[in-house]
């Protein structure tokens, strides 16, 4: 791109990031760019477009933007030199931490958060937690389960300390739709919020207001470092390497070679001789990549997610080839589709096209993983990404609830379901109350 410079003429995508039906990528140089659904301003373009290439986020340029995530239908980013969080998109239920329910935009900074040193941040459907570097852990937005862990079910429009965590130094969290998980330095596994399907991993189908060790009988003695959640499962993984799931299997999202739910953690057998280095939850699908860069997937595939060429769900883990047998060395899950950086320095996305999130200029699944060109050494047309044509100087971006939708979000609406792929609304083990509101 032009704005690469005599000494960086290719841009290397650092960590991409992929939401319900939107991608962002932080490219190096600072650059951050988004691609997909924008319907909601979870692009951060200014506008309300879909954006079928990756499009410079030409609003943090210069921010020095050190991390992007997303959640469903909303992103995030991290500035350290700032000491500062930025959010935008749908702004429902305090998602975005701003003390409001307004959508937004264009990305603007969460007053709370200014100043702390931020080493991760973690966000689920509705609601959004921020790992500070001392192990503290703040959360906000929906928390009609209990998924903040601070106690209560009321919403939070700010973030808010987990008190429960008190004397406890936070290592990792992740969140889900309604639920929540996080490993302590001292590996242990923690989970909270909405647990009808096993996903807490406490044994029970009970919501848990506040963060409740998983039991450390699940493994063995050994410590975990790393978890993920997916919709409404979860995925942890050992510090040797072993991979365990448990929560919702209606699809095979677990890999356990059925589809019946795990209340408590347990172990992939299926990926027992390999060492896993990192792993990525989906609306209904999870994927996962060894130490060696070999990808496997598993769950739901009606949309090609899964990358193994075919429609079909998988229960047990399936490899993802790639050409050239490039290794993978970073993996994201969204609702319907899938992200992976390779060592190669290129990006490849598969699944869900309709809205534009898998970058590649058009609206097509696919069921393989294809390289986006735009943001990939190896891509056909050279790396170029397109400039916002929004000018941040001007306009209006933020939208008030009451401006832009007609009816209030847990209300059902008559022929409306939530989604046309939520299985035509057949899906009794599926709460259909989340309809999303709608416009005018």
């Amino acid at each position: 791109m032009a704005e690469g410079g005599v000494s960086e003429p290719v841009r290397r995508v650092l960590l991409v990031s992929a939401g319900a039906s939107h991608s962002v990528a932080l490219l190096s140089g600072n650059v951050v760019c988004s691609w997909g659904r924008g319907e909601d301003g979870q692009l951060g373009l200014g506008d309300a477009e879909d954006q079928l290439s990756p499009t410079q986020l030409s609003a943090l340029d210069g921010h020095e933007i050190l991390s992007v995530t997303c959640g469903a239908d909303h992103t995030t980013a991290y500035s350290e030199s700032r000491m500062q969080v930025y959010s935008w998109g749908w702004g429902d239920f305090g998602r975005l931490g701003h003390g409001n329910s307004s959508d937004l935009f264009t990305p603007q900074p969460i007053k709370a958060l200014h100043g702390l040193k931020i080493k991760q941040i973690a966000c689920g459907d509705s609601h959004c937690l921020a790992l500070t570097v001392e192990g503290e852990v703040q959360s906000w937005g929906r928390n009609q389960n209990g998924q903040l862990g601070l106690g209560t079910t009321e919403d939070s429009l700010v973030p808010q300390k987990i008190q429960a965590f008190q004397g406890v130094s936070i290592k990792m969290v992740a969140a889900g739709a309604e639920h929540t998980a996080a490993v302590t330095e001292d590996g242990e596994l923690y989970g909270w919020g909405w647990g009808r399907y096993g996903n807490l991993g406490l044994g029970d189908r009970n919501d848990r207001l506040v963060p409740q060790k998983v039991s450390a009988i699940h493994f063995q003695g050994e410590k975990m470092a790393l978890v993920a959640c997916g919709w409404r499962h979860t995925i942890s993984v050992s510090s040797s390497g072993v991979l365990y799931t448990y929560g919702w299997s209606k699809y095979g999202q677990l890999g356990h070679g059925d589809y019946e739910d795990h209340l408590v953690p347990h172990k992939l057998d299926a990926l027992s001789g390999y060492i896993i280095s990192e792993i990525s939850g989906g609306w209904r699908h999870t994927m996962a990549f060894t130490s060696d860069g070999k990808l496997y997937g598993w769950g739901w595939n009606k949309f090609g997610q899964v990358g193994v060429g075919d429609n079909v769900d998988h229960c047990s883990p399936v490899q993802v080839k790639f050409p050239h047998e490039q290794k993978v060395v970073q993996i994201s899950c969204g609702w319907r589709h899938t992200l992976a950086i390779t060592e190669r320095q290129n990006v490849f996305s598969w699944g869900r096209g309709t809205n534009g999130q898998l970058g590649h200029g058009e609206t097509i699944d696919r069921n393989i993983p294809t390289i986006i060109d735009a943001l990939s050494v190896d891509g056909s047309k050279g790396q170029h990404i397109t400039s916002s044509k929004v000018d941040p100087s001007s306009g209006k971006f933020w939208v008030s609830p009451s401006v832009k939708y007609a009816v209030v979000p847990d209300e059902i609406v008559q022929g409306q379901p939530v989604a046309s792929t939520r299985d035509n609304g057949t899906d009794g083990s599926v709460p259909e109350n989340d309809v999303k509101r709608i416009r005018i």
